[in-house]
């Protein structure tokens, strides 16, 4: 997993970094309301929006996936996957380096890059 770390994150920036991806969306709304736009927060905020995009999908789908034959057991192994990678979010986000989420981290550039 690649790392990328140019400078010494201060304390603020890392705690605005965890409250976004751990309130997701109220997170990153509080995050631009307060006008903390440092790099590394908004590194963090765009992982935190993608993982909530991935959540509701997986809440709008869950009806349609039940339908099919272990439709349940997917949607607990998809719920697992995202509660992964959302508590992965809050634990790297409290690192104070860029780290790689996996699969998220690719979305998150070809969405907002």
């Amino acid at each position: 997993m690649k790392e990328i770390s140019f400078k010494k994150i201060k304390r603020d920036e890392i705690d605005y970094a965890f409250l976004a991806t751990f309130l997701m969306i109220i997170g990153c709304l509080i995050v631009l309301i307060s006008k903390k736009r440092t790099n590394y927060v908004m590194y963090y905020l765009k992982h935190s929006l993608v993982i909530f995009m991935i959540g509701v999908i997986i809440g709008l789908s869950k009806d349609l996936i039940n339908k099919i034959p272990l439709g349940n057991l997917i949607n607990i192994i998809l719920i697992i996957i995202f509660a992964f990678l959302w508590s992965l979010s809050w634990m790297y986000s409290l690192t104070g380096k860029k780290k790689n989420i996996p699969l998220i981290t690719d979305l998150v550039f070809r969405i907002f890059n």
